[in-house]
């Protein structure tokens, strides 16, 4: 029973996460090309979580799933730029609920004065939790797991806002894995989503009588070309 009512609490914020996404602007309908070239019905842009009050709710979301996931680490790392703002948030709110844990991101160029370098922050060391929006090809993951490495600390976990269940594209072709399965399964490393593309198909089947109800089938047709379980 405790198993099933933590997979109902995991459920139940998903759903809460993905009714404020598109309250927010940030999960939008429609037609977008993305940069696998794929012609995608829907986006997640993490950068319209662009005021404090959403960017603070957006920080609670990232600490449940962390909290409920088992996850451990010894410290947070944004890689830039996007996971800059977003694992400053996580960071403050994990403070808050009375895990303060050190920050670290990085340059994408580096200082020759200064400080220096290419890392900002706290040093890297220990168990390192990367913090970022989603996870499509991996690149942004490898690059923050070099620069980890190379500062003597573990690549340990990585923490994502939507998890698009998707095949993941290489030399311009469809894999058989998703960026998450590869970094779970190649990689090692444990990876938290606060919602996955199944947990919006579930959030537009429970709204089929509402004005976000003819998307479904665009999602689901979409999900079923180029899905992963």
């Amino acid at each position: 029973m405790v198993v099933d009512a933590n997979v109902a609490a995991s459920d139940a914020l998903a759903q809460d996460f993905v009714q404020f996404a598109v309250d927010a602007g940030v999960l939008r309908f429609g037609e977008f090309k993305l940069k696998s070239g794929r012609t995608s019905p829907y986006f997640f842009n993490a950068g319209l979580f662009d005021d404090g009050a959403k960017l603070g709710q957006l920080a609670q979301f990232y600490a449940q799933a962390l909290v409920a996931s088992g996850i451990e680490f010894d410290m947070i790392f944004g890689p830039a730029y996007k996971g800059i703002p977003l694992g400053a948030a996580v960071a403050i709110e994990l403070a808050r609920l009375g895990r303060n844990v050190p920050f670290a991101y990085n340059r994408k160029e580096a200082k020759n004065h200064g400080e220096g370098g290419s890392l900002v922050g706290a040093p890297l060391q220990g168990r390192v939790l990367i913090v970022d929006d989603v996870m499509s090809a991996g690149t942004a993951v490898r690059e923050s797991i070099a620069l980890i490495k190379a500062a003597g600390a573990t690549p340990h976990a990585v923490a994502i806002a939507l998890d698009r269940q998707e095949k993941a594209t290489e030399d311009g072709k469809d894999v058989d894995h998703s960026a998450v399965q590869y970094v779970r399964n190649q990689l090692g490393m444990q990876v938290c989503a606060i919602a996955r593309l199944s947990d919006l198909l579930q959030y537009l089947t429970l709204r089929r009588n509402t004005g976000v109800a003819g998307h479904h089938e665009r999602v689901l047709a979409y999900r079923q070309r180029y899905g992963v379980e």
